[in-house]
């Protein structure tokens, strides 16, 4: 009965997704000096989930996790980011990445909030409030 509830599974998802991101945001962040480098991003949680149509199963950390399903982690598309460069070639600007970084908060919050609004609900569902 509860072994396939996609609501977690995308909770988990979104807060994946928010790491990955947020770490491309502090590289980015980190090589903001660096001469000629190129910043990078990756695509939206909603792109990549509709991408996705058709749902997968989930993916395991490590062997015998989730039902013994063991599975590579899930990729996002990487993309350059597009925008002015400058003298050396660098095209991280700090202020936007500090706005991806406020945005990707906001989304790793988000995830974790549905994922302990749906605890609880199931935890009322059991009686177990």
């Amino acid at each position: 009965m509860f072994q396939d509830i996609n609501v977690f599974k995308t909770a988990y998802a979104m807060a994946t997704h928010a790491g990955k991101r947020q770490a491309i945001v502090a590289q980015n962040m980190a090589n903001a000096d660096t001469p000629g480098y190129r910043g990078r991003d990756i695509e939206p949680f909603a792109a990549s989930y509709d991408r996705d149509a058709p749902r997968t199963a989930m993916r395991a950390s490590r062997p015998a996790h989730i039902n013994g399903i063991a599975q590579g982690g899930t990729e996002w598309a990487e993309v350059a980011t597009q925008g002015a460069t400058d003298p050396n070639g660098n095209s991280v600007s700090l202020e936007e990445e500090m706005l991806k970084a406020v945005e990707v908060k906001r989304q790793h919050d988000r995830a974790l909030a549905i994922y302990k609004t749906s605890l609880n609900v199931l935890r009322a569902s059991l009686g177990k409030v």
